[in-house]
């Protein structure tokens, strides 16, 4: 009698455990599903100029490109490309964020700064990126300001109108809840209104770091001598497709590699939330 009631009081035991084990393979499993699309593609294209029904000269083949890539860092110029253009985006994404932060959190809980920066800050936003390399030239010259500074200027209207929206729709109740309670203006902030606004705050940092990467090619192309920009060029320049597409695979790579990091940094800032996403949404 007693085996037996030890076999079925372990009997549910091993019947958890691969009910355990399934959820974290599907939690590993998730990220990998994002490569099958690209993969998928890229193998088809390969299979397209295999078979010869493509030349493959102005879309080169993935084999083409990775063999590219094989001797730019082999000869070193590719790490040196990438440092340069990392640089430049990590500085450029620094100011931007801070001058962002500032500026988005004075407008967004100063009524009277709202109304007096906000109009100008929304037309600045309206130019193009393009329309500030002349200006950038003549202020900074050619060199790493200006193009840190181009760089600055494209994160920081996101990061801006992220935070300033995102105080601005904050729900009025929690504020006259934080009022009953005699919360001073710190505390108001602390307390309140920055749980509130983390949300919408790390998606504008993407949003920015995005932009950040889009704005480094325009940068680059300021007369720089190193960075993917460059490599853009100099394929260009120099009539190699691959050398372009293997640039561009890169950017893409380092961009979204940085948007992960970016996320995995700000994920201790958002679990408090029980939301539809920490569920795992619609599978």
């Amino acid at each position: 009698m007693s085996m037996t009631a030890e076999l079925q009081a372990a009997a549910p035991i091993e019947q958890a455990m691969p009910t355990q084990a399934a959820p974290r393979l599907s939690r590993l499993a998730r990220p990998l599903q994002g490569l099958l699309l690209p993969v998928a593609l890229a193998a088809g294209w390969e299979l397209i100029v295999w078979l010869g029904w493509s030349t493959g000269r102005l879309v080169p083949p993935p084999s083409r490109i990775i063999t590219t890539l094989i001797e730019l860092a082999r000869s070193g110029e590719l790490m040196r490309h990438i440092t340069a253009t990392l640089a430049r985006v990590g500085l450029g994404f620094g100011l931007g964020v801070a001058a962002g932060t500032v500026m988005g959190g004075i407008c967004g809980y100063w009524g009277l700064a709202r109304r007096l920066i906000d109009p100008t800050v929304q037309a600045l936003r309206a130019i193009p990126s393009i329309a500030w390399v002349p200006l950038f030239i003549l202020w900074l010259g050619i060199f790493e300001t200006s193009k840190v500074a181009l760089i600055a200027v494209g994160v920081f209207f996101p990061v801006y109108l992220g935070l300033m929206g995102a105080i601005l729709s904050v729900d009025r109740k929690i504020v006259e809840v934080g009022r009953i309670f005699r919360l001073s203006g710190l505390s108001m902030i602390r307390r309140v209104l920055l749980p509130a606004v983390l949300p919408a705050y790390v998606v504008a940092l993407r949003v920015g770091l995005g932009l950040g990467w889009m704005f480094v090619v325009a940068a680059e192309f300021m007369g720089a001598s190193e960075g993917l920009g460059y490599l853009l060029i100099d394929g260009q320049q120099l009539g190699k497709p691959a050398q372009i597409v293997a640039a561009i695979v890169i950017f893409a790579i380092i961009g979204k590699a940085t948007d992960w990091l970016l996320e995995l940094a700000t994920a201790p800032l958002l679990r408090w939330q029980d939301n539809f996403a920490r569920h795992g949404g619609a599978n």
